[in-house]
Formats: C-alpha cells, sequence, structure tokens
C-alpha cells in the first residue's frame, strides 16, 4: 500500500566593577529557559506537533486518535485508524494527507491515493473524489485545548468500534477528540535568524560547514548520515551541538579536536 504513495534581546548594561558571577547565573537562566521552550510532545511524535489554528492546516497534516494512532487511507476510498507508532515515530505515508485551505475556517484532504476525503449521507468518511465539493470540506473545533474536526452534515469525525473512521455523531465526546498534526517548519522572523540558519536542515549544515571547515583541499566535507539526525536535535534545541559533533567527525571544522 505504501508503494502506491507517491530578536536578539540586548542584555543589562555591566558597569566597571559588576562581579562576573553575576554574568554567569543570568547565562545559566537564559538557557534554562531556552530548554524549557523544547516541544516535548512533537519530540515524541517525529516531530509532529499540535495545530491549533486554521491558517496552519495546509501541506502534509496527520490525523491522530487517541495515543500515536493515525487515520490511514485504504486503497478501497475507505478509512481506518493504523497500529500505534513508538515514541519519536512519526505517521506512515499512508497516514499522511495534503492538506488545502477551503472556505472560511475550512480546509480540504487529499490523500496519498488521489483522491479527497469526503462523507456519505450515512456519516462513512470516504476518499473517491476527484474534486473539492460541500461534502469534502472540513471544519477544525478546538476549545480548552482540545480539538475535533466537522465534516459538512454538522457530524464529528470519530472511529468506531470496527476501526472504521465515519462522521457520525453531533456531540463532541472521547471519540471524538482528535488531534491535527503538521511537520512543517514553524514560521519564524528571519531578521532575528543567523544568516547561517537560513534554508532547511540540508542547507544549514552546509552553511556551517563552509564558515568552519579548514579548506585545506578546498573540498566540502559534509556528513552522510541524513538529516533525521538534525531534525530530532533541532527539536530537542542543540543543534549546535549536534551540528559541531558531525563536523568534527569529518574532520571538518577548524575548532575540532
Amino acid at each position: 500500500m505504501t508503494d502506491e504513495y507517491a530578536a536578539v534581546k540586548r542584555g543589562k548594561l555591566h558597569l566597571k566593577g559588576d562581579k562576573p558571577k553575576a554574568k554567569k547565573r543570568k547565562h545559566k537562566k537564559t538557557e534554562k529557559s531556552e530548554v524549557s521552550k523544547v516541544d516535548e510532545d512533537a519530540v515524541k511524535h517525529g516531530s509532529w506537533w499540535k495545530v491549533t489554528k486554521i491558517e496552519d492546516i495546509t501541506g502534509s497534516i496527520s490525523i491522530e486518535f487517541g495515543n500515536n494512532s493515525y487515520v490511514s487511507a485504504l486503497d478501497n476510498g475507505l478509512f481506518t485508524i493504523g497500529a500505534p507508532h513508538g515514541d519519536c515515530e512519526g505517521p506512515s505515508p499512508e497516514e499522511i494527507f495534503t492538506a488545502f485551505p477551503a472556505g472560511e475556517n475550512k480546509f480540504a484532504l487529499k490523500s496519498g491515493y488521489g483522491k479527497y476525503l469526503g462523507v456519505t449521507k450515512d456519516g462513512i468518511v470516504i476518499g473517491r473524489s476527484d474534486a473539492v465539493g460541500p461534502m469534502e470540506q472540513w471544519e477544525p473545533v478546538w476549545e480548552d485545548g482540545k480539538t475535533a474536526i466537522l465534516s459538512s452534515l454538522n457530524k464529528f469525525m470519530s472511529v468506531n468500534e470496527e476501526e472504521s473512521v465515519v462522521a457520525q455523531s453531533s456531540k463532541v465526546g472521547d471519540q471524538e477528540l482528535c488531534c491535527i498534526r503538521s511537520n512543517k517548519t514553524k514560521e519564524v522572523n528571519k531578521s532575528v535568524v543567523p544568516t547561517e540558519e537560513q534554508g532547511d536542515l540540508a542547507e544549514v549544515e552546509v552553511n556551517y560547514v563552509k564558515k568552519f571547515q579548514k579548506f585545506q583541499d578546498k573540498k566540502l566535507r559534509i556528513n552522510e548520515s541524513g538529516i533525521s539526525e538534525l531534525k530530532k536535535a533541532k527539536v530537542e534545541g542543540n543543534l549546535h551541538e549536534t551540528l559541531l559533533d558531525r563536523r568534527s567527525k569529518m574532520k571538518a571544522d577548524r575548532y575540532c579536536k
């Protein structure tokens, strides 16, 4: 089935005579603050973070019901709930959909089979349409940190006892609660991002190699182990340390011993 899926904040002015120890305590406090910003939930889901606003329902999207289990497309146009994934593991290809805006506070989803998700009059979620009509439009509902997805028939998406994906309830209970997840890079203000870190992770690594490489033979030495390690490091907040370690292994940094 898978094969078918194609501002830097300025510090306080330090006057002559200030104790260095006070500066050190401030530095540690800053580091602690940065660590607290790590999205632990995203780490546990393979860097797929919870969407909380309609503007972020674009591109690659997965819908999670329960704990690390996602709506999965079948080749007959129906949908089921996939097997639970382990920690730090994201959704499988058949559990990833492409989202598009579809009017005010609404979106459409296309499965990996190239069909749009809709709903039948009986409340069965299907993916057999080549275009987006009223039945292929969905509306996210957020309240008190919880998420539900409303169909065009004003019924909420859920998974029934047969593990089929349906939209048959007009009320939200535990079965209708879900998480809409995205793995796209969150938008940041590039004016406060160093030049070396503007671009995707592969480009970032090349930028830092160019900045620190010894250039003995004028050839770039890039770690070939892929960028999955960098994705995890970025989420956990230790990207710079990981980049340095990768350069050290390639003996491509003048600061590496």
